[in-house]
């Protein structure tokens, strides 16, 4: 089977300018006519040797940090701006969505977009009627199709956006994370008409800095890495290098003279093997390895979990004792959060050792061990970005009279 499109060798590079003179009076300026303009240029690569294929029928997530790359090479593969060096095949239509509002005409209908964009993907006006009832069901935009496009909301332009991609059935799909506009119902929609899409036998690329999502809807991903391909592998191990890149998945504390000391603290699963991505229903373990140099039975084991924006989820306190056997030299235990319990976001963990009255602070290591719970379509297990709250309650209900 030949790929659906062979991307060999892409580079963009841009030119950056640097003006290095300050601010100038008009007058300063005109003179400045005559002179030399003092600005510098500098080349800037984007990507570099970029090499992949991908086939019929795939859905392919492409990860990677801000700056990465990610954005770039889809305006690249939708043909919105050419590469500097290397060339694409292509056998089959695109149909892009990668900023709302990209490819509509705001003057125009929402009714008249609709025919535009099928327009631009070279269907004829009676294959866009076949699916003009399924594209204004999808997006429930049905009140509003006669309105001038700039008066839609932008989450009303992303689903007549989303509706029009989907169903105008190209042959290849590609999706920039405009999704995080949309409210959590429609976003599961998206993800199931996608699934529906790559089922269907169309290929889909999907950009999102959601691992969750990416772990659902894709089966193989692309790691961009300062503009170059760090890894194509299955999803999962491309997702746990990507998180390496990203987050702090332990610390090493260099010994110290005090009583006790933090010798290593790292988030594990359930086996023990080092990890920052675990799934909301996934049970995390905060392994600290703890060394003494002189045990007290006031000793106190104290730790916080903080949120990214560094407030605290919830702190909990245990004595050292529970622990400690007499002439042990390193206490080793797992502090266990129950899958289910906490949102999906990026997280972190302040960690301590003092006095249990708080007077003595032997060690104390902030920020760290950096994780994250992504949604895994569980029950609760709420989108990231939406603030439903850090804690998901097992409630209990009665009824009263």
């Amino acid at each position: 089977m030949n790929p659906i499109l062979e991307v060999r060798n892409i580079g963009k590079k841009f030119n950056i300018l640097h003006n290095k003179q300050p601010y100038l009076s008009l007058r300063d300026s005109l003179a400045g006519l005559w002179r030399s303009s003092g600005q510098t240029q500098e080349e800037f690569w984007a990507l570099k040797d970029i090499s992949f294929d991908i086939y019929p029928g795939e859905s392919i997530g492409i990860i990677g940090r801000n700056g990465a790359g990610k954005s770039t090479l889809l305006k690249i593969l939708s043909k919105i701006t050419p590469p500097s060096t290397g060339h694409i095949k292509c056998r089959g239509r695109i149909a892009s969505l990668l900023e709302v509002g990209t490819g509509f005409h705001p003057e125009l209908t929402g009714r008249e977009n609709i025919y535009l964009n099928g327009s631009i993907l070279g269907l004829k006006r009676v294959e866009i009627d076949k699916q003009f009832d399924a594209i204004v069901d999808f997006s429930g935009t049905e009140k509003f199709l006669d309105t001038p496009l700039k008066h839609y909301s932008s989450g009303m332009q992303l689903r007549l956006a989303f509706a029009v991609a989907a169903h105008l059935e190209p042959e290849i799909l590609i999706i920039d994370e405009v999704l995080a506009v949309g409210d959590s119902e429609f976003q599961k929609k998206c993800m199931g008409k996608m699934d529906e899409v790559s089922k269907s036998g169309r290929t889909v690329l999907f950009v999102s800095h959601n691992m969750g999502t990416i772990l659902q809807l894709c089966k193989k991903s692309i790691l961009l890495n300062r503009g170059q391909v760090e890894e194509i592998n299955l999803s999962p191990q491309v997702v746990e290098k990507y998180y390496k890149f990203v987050s702090d998945t332990g610390s090493v504390a260099v010994k110290k003279d005090a009583d006790i000391y933090f010798k290593e603290v790292y988030t594990c699963n359930e086996k023990g093997e080092p990890s920052a991505n675990f799934a909301h229903k996934e049970n995390i373990y905060l392994r600290l390895k703890i060394g003494v140099n002189h045990y007290d039975p006031i000793q106190n084991i104290g730790l916080a979990m903080l949120t990214r924006d560094k407030k605290r989820v919830f702190t909990v306190n245990k004595a050292l004792e529970n622990f400690y056997k007499e002439g042990m030299t390193e206490v080793t235990v797992d502090f266990i959060i129950k899958g289910g319990l906490i949102a999906p976001m990026d997280y972190s963990f302040l960690v301590a050792l003092n006095s249990k009255s708080g007077i003595v602070n032997y060690d104390q290591l902030d920020d760290i061990s950096t994780f994250k719970i992504y949604d895994d379509g569980t029950e609760f297990a709420f989108a990231e970005g939406y603030d439903y709250g850090c804690i998901i309650l097992k409630d209990e209900w009665r009824k009263v009279n």
